[in-house]
């Protein structure tokens, strides 16, 4: 395949670099794997076919693409900056060094370390650094030894046993909890002696007398805060107090609104920053950054957190943590602090109509990007409502609602994020469109008869008619939103037609 070549004979007047640089990508990867550079291609056609509103997702910008695309993905660079196991570093401590000072810069943090690969590592470590410090360390000083490796098997068997049995307390997954918050079938659950808080049953918003309640009863060593479905501003000032009055670690987990905390979109006691010992985040969701993970604490945790390698991670990715790097100083300008902002306007108005749609967000509405939505009422699960909006242009996920009966597989109801498509710019006018046109599809969903005569609760019929419209409505609000305008698809039909 000669992709390239034939790109650039048949370009006219001054080339697109972006178009350019993509088309150099796609043909040295069909070169080795037509199938997995058509797959590429149409990954961008997919997202180009459908709303994206999983709260979990954006895209990130071709920048920051670029600069995960590249040789440092060759370097191991085991340890961190400075104080590496391999030899020939040097670029990589400069990049890692960056991206942590852009980290600090960014989110006004004592300390940070942006190795994690994921959310869920990046929790890891935040675990055992604090369990290091809190435990481990205090140990170590009355058995008078520095080193783990000096310790005779007593001594070593004492200091396990105090590791494995400390308390957790966060947030019950399906009250809008996390799996890495001490879920039973997660390792954060079987790792901890977990216990949970939950949102109030009428209001289903968090009920802070009982939190303090709980927390009086659990003692934990770690105070677990933060979500991936709640729609609701949290007070950390006030959690903070709480926290210190039975001397649990204070730990937020921001994986979700990290993006609205860097463009000021939430702020004073609702900024998890200045109240946390120890913040943990995704790079990606509404920070608009590469996959992965980051922590920032304060300096006290600091020499535990950089030993993140090798106690939890193996080698870092030097090329993530420079497109980490380029997404943290994009995070910093005036047009991010816009879009962040956007966020929270767009997902408001699209709870305020869906609510005068006739359908039932839970709290009401939301102070974030996320919204969420129970059809229960309609006589649906989740998985039917996903998957029916799915074939109708709209991409998003099911989600337990709190105190949920169908379970997580199932589900009562759908969550809903505004990040991505406020990337793509849309605002007012889409969202009210795209209320219309989910309210019109789920009230249309007839659940399926089983051979005993129940509701199937994955099975439906939707309406051609419904379904057409909702195609054609998605459809036009795509033609005007388009992702990465600077790359055009149809140069590649000819290559990939036949496969």
């Amino acid at each position: 395949m000669e992709i390239l070549k034939d790109y650039l004979a048949g370009a006219s007047g001054e080339l697109n670099a972006e178009m350019l640089t993509f088309v150099a990508n796609i043909d040295m990867v069909a070169k080795k794997s037509p199938q997995i550079a058509k797959g590429i291609v149409r990954e961008l056609i997919d997202q180009r076919s459908y709303l994206k509103l999983i709260a979990s997702e954006n895209y990130c910008s071709l920048a920051t693409q670029s600069a995960m695309g590249n040789l440092l993905t060759d370097k191991y660079a085991e340890g961190f900056v400075g104080n590496r196991f391999y030899a020939g570093c040097d670029n990589v401590d400069e990049i890692e060094r960056l991206a942590n000072e852009e980290a600090c810069h960014l989110f006004g943090c004592e300390h940070a370390y942006v190795q994690p690969h994921s959310g869920a590592d990046a929790n890891l470590v935040a675990f055992w650094a604090i369990l290091r410090k809190r435990v481990q360390a205090p140990i170590m000083e009355r058995l008078e030894k520095t080193n783990l490796l000096d310790l005779t098997r007593e001594e070593w068997e004492e200091i396990r046993a105090a590791l494995g049995n400390q308390k957790l307390l966060g947030m019950d997954l399906f009250c809008g909890g996390h799996l890495t918050h001490g879920y039973r079938h997660n390792v954060s659950g079987q790792m901890f002696d977990a216990h949970y808080y939950y949102v109030d049953k009428e209001t289903r918003m968090l009920d802070y007398d009982n939190i303090r309640q709980r927390l009086h009863e659990v003692k934990p060593l770690i105070f677990l805060v933060g979500f991936s479905a709640y729609t609701r501003n949290i007070d950390y000032s006030l959690l903070r107090k709480y926290a210190d009055e039975v001397g649990a670690v204070m730990l937020v987990d921001m994986a979700h609104f990290a993006g609205l905390v860097a463009g000021g979109a939430i702020t004073g006691k609702y900024n998890p920053i200045p109240y946390a010992d120890v913040v943990t985040s995704t790079t990606h969701k509404t920070l608009r950054g590469p996959r992965g993970g980051m922590v920032l604490c304060k300096a006290e945790y600091a020499e535990y957190m950089d030993k993140g390698c090798p106690h939890v991670i193996g080698g870092p990715l030097p090329h993530v943590m420079a497109a980490k790097a380029i997404a943290f100083k994009e995070a910093g300008t005036d047009e991010f602090k816009a879009y962040a902002n956007n966020i929270v306007k767009n997902s408001q108005c699209l709870a305020t109509a869906l609510v005068e749609k006739g359908l039932n967000v839970q709290t009401g509405g939301t102070d974030n990007h996320i919204v969420l939505v129970s059809v229960e009422n309609l006589g649906l699960t989740g998985r039917q409502a996903e998957d029916a909006l799915r074939e109708c242009g709209l991409t998003l996920n099911r989600n337990t609602m709190p105190f949920d009966t169908n379970g997580p597989w199932y589900t009562s109801g759908l969550r809903l994020g505004t990040a991505a498509v406020t990337t793509l710019g849309m605002c007012k006018p889409q969202m009210l469109e795209i209320a219309d046109i989910m309210a019109n599809v789920l009230k249309d969903i007839k659940p399926t008869l089983t051979k005993k005569g129940a509701k199937s609760k994955a099975k439906y019929t939707l309406s051609n008619t419904i379904k057409a419209d909702a195609i054609e409505r998605v459809r036009r609000i795509l033609d005007d939103f388009v992702l990465y305008p600077e790359i055009d698809t149809k140069f590649f039909d000819k290559y990939f037609s036949n496969l």
